[in-house]
């Protein structure tokens, strides 16, 4: 008797907690996510899948991240922008305004900016800048491996160290689980000053597994900045096993620096405390025209895709996109579709096999309903290509972080670079289309013979997309 009275009891506890839990997440998602798709797949997890979907829900579906900032990023310095006043054709000036009213920051004229593909090339550079630099050295990155090459930067923070220079590194605190040992104990061994941004932790509790700085940066006295696609570590140096990925990253010079460096200011204040000493504006450099753009789950959420759609609306011959991964929200997907439809070359360039292989499938997923519409789609053979690259009409691009899927647009802290550059531009698109011929577009015989366990799987990896 007393056996069956605890038995009922403990039932009677699991179907309390179980009903709590689930009520308590279907409520908090009804009252808090921005779409409804979301919010119905939300509660039906919590409800049918007893205890084990409303602890997903508080693992991996709430956004606890506040950063209290500005809804408009604001300069962290006393210095001035300069407006360029005039962004080119009139379909690129609308496209201007677009960013002004999202961002709050003005469009700077006189910057410079240099393409510099894998790391053979980049990272020589940003360890010479670094070994040049003279009052500080701000690094933000994604994945800092502690292999040969990220120990190649390990020593020349400390190098900077021990010149006196002030040197800030923040690692994300998901990406550093990318390698082992962890990069920022090696860090403060080295007596550099490197926080981590949103480490999980129990205690005291921190699970925002889902909110990950993505922003891959690294600004130098104020006046140089690299940034783009690229982690730091061997993955983007080929070896004598033969190339593992390709990549682009981009030094910058000029008036935009001062943007970037606020961007950096204001996470590393978030993650650290520290406010850091304003920087002074950098002089021209030559001609581009630029502005940063930030994306993350807090009060920038949005704002990538919405400058993104509106590029893609003001295109008038030509889409060029060339992404690792592409698990895109509707709305990206019917705008492309219709830029096709309304005689606008749209060429989308993926890799055939990218590093994670759940990716490719939910990839799969999309890409019927883009050829079905004019799209041309383009699988390149290995190696696995890491680039980012958006450019318009050959006249305007994006460069950064940013990959077009759910978790960057919606979740990461992103960050680009809109570059307003006709020179620039053209030589960015030429290496999207030397990319695009060499792979046939996709037709759509191409697609359709997929077994039913294909399209169970590649539909699956869809519907859990937004959280891969």
């Amino acid at each position: 008797m007393t056996h069956l009275s605890l038995s009922g009891l403990a039932a009677g506890l699991f179907v309390l907690l179980y009903v709590g839990s689930a009520a308590a997440a279907a409520l908090h998602a009804l009252l808090t996510k921005p779409d409804p798709r979301s919010v119905i797949s939300w509660i039906a997890m919590c409800w049918l899948f007893p205890l084990g979907g409303s602890v997903l829900y508080w693992l991996f579906g709430i956004n606890r991240v506040v950063t209290h900032a500005p809804a408009q990023l604001q300069p962290n310095g006393d210095h001035e922008y300069r407006s360029a006043a005039d962004a080119g054709p009139i379909a690129l000036a609308a496209l201007s305004r677009v960013g002004n009213a999202l961002t709050g920051l003005p469009l700077l004229a006189g910057n410079s900016l240099e393409p510099l593909h894998n790391g053979e090339v980049a990272f020589p550079r940003m360890l010479g800048a670094i070994a040049g630099a003279q009052r500080t050295i701000w690094l933000a990155t994604y994945i800092f491996q502690t292999d040969e090459v990220g120990r190649k930067f390990v020593d020349a923070l400390h190098a900077a160290v021990a010149r006196g220079l002030s040197v800030r590194v923040l690692v994300d605190g998901i990406g550093e689980w990318y390698d082992w040992p962890h990069v920022v104990p090696l860090l403060r061994r080295a007596e550099v000053n490197a926080v981590r941004f949103l480490p999980p932790r129990l205690f005291p509790p921190n699970l925002s597994l889902n909110c990950r700085n993505h922003r891959k940066l690294l600004v130098i006295d104020g006046t140089e900045a690299f940034m783009g696609g690229m982690n730091l570590g061997g993955r983007e140096v080929g070896g004598s096993t033969g190339r593992r990925m390709t990549d682009i990253h981009f030094c910058l010079r000029g008036p935009i620096v001062a943007q970037l460096a606020d961007t950096f200011a204001a996470d590393w204040k978030f993650a650290s405390g520290e406010e850091l000493a304003p920087t002074s504006a950098p002089p021209a450099a030559s001609d581009s025209k630029c502005r940063v753009l930030t994306g993350g789950p807090d009060e920038d959420v949005d704002k990538l895709l919405l400058i993104i759609l509106s590029a893609i609306g003001v295109a008038q011959r030509q889409i060029l996109i060339m992404t690792p991964y592409f698990i895109p929200p509707p709305e990206l997907v019917a705008a492309l579709q219709g830029a096709a439809l309304r005689g606008v070359e749209v060429s989308l360039v993926l890799p055939r096999h990218s590093n994670l292989r759940y990716i490719d499938w939910a990839t799969l997923h999309w890409l019927p309903a883009l050829v079905a519409r004019g799209v041309g789609v383009h699988l390149q053979e290995p190696p696995f290509s890491h680039a980012k690259l958006f450019v318009v009409d050959r006249e305007y691009a994006h460069i950064g972080s940013v990959n077009l899927d759910t978790r960057s647009l919606r979740l990461n802290f992103e960050i680009a670079v809109e570059v307003f550059d006709a020179v620039l531009c053209a030589q960015l698109a030429d290496s999207v289309t030397t990319a695009r011929d060499r792979a046939p577009a996709l037709t759509p015989a191409d697609l359709s013979p997929v077994s039913t366990l294909a399209h169970i799987r590649n539909s699956l990896c869809w519907l859990i997309s937004p959280y891969l």
